[in-house]
């Protein structure tokens, strides 16, 4: 058991990017969980969660707990409001990414399953992110039906 002011919060990055995303606590990580991702993450104005991207194998999902950010959902915008829950079932090549476009932080608690490198990623926008990920990674073949307009 522990308080989650006592995890280090980091910021998020992209290699080879200048983007600064939202800030997070890994508090899975910290409680011992080895298969489950659970982070409470602190979204600035003006910030996302991450880029657009869709997952070939592994579920995510995010629980607004103050404010209210925009979900991006392959590429038609949501308002989300504290309260609010957004799941994002595998397999879908359904991209996503929450912002905050609004002047005060938000904060989320989001989770998903922990990478154990066998899932795919497909990034509409950031076709960079194949060299840097590598061909084994690159989601390639994501269904036809995605989106990344916008």
């Amino acid at each position: 058991m522990f308080r989650a002011a006592d995890v280090a919060e980091e910021e998020g990055r992209y290699p080879e990017s200048d983007e600064r995303l939202s800030c997070f606590r890994e508090l899975g990580r910290r409680g011992g969980l080895e298969r489950i991702a659970v982070s409470l993450e602190r979204l600035l104005p003006g910030r996302r969660t991450s880029w657009p991207h869709a997952h070939e194998r592994e579920e995510e999902w995010a629980y607004v707990l103050e404010g209210e950010v925009t979900l991006w959902l392959d590429g038609e915008t949501h308002l989300l409001r504290a309260g609010d829950f957004v799941a994002f079932p595998a397999g879908t090549g359904i991209a996503h990414t929450v912002r905050n476009d609004g002047t005060r932080d938000a904060i989320l608690l989001v989770g998903g399953e922990r990478s154990r490198g066998t899932d795919r990623l497909w990034y509409p926008e950031h076709p960079e992110r194949r060299a840097q990920m590598g061909e084994a990674r690159w989601w390639a073949d994501h269904p036809e039906s995605a989106g990344g307009r916008g």
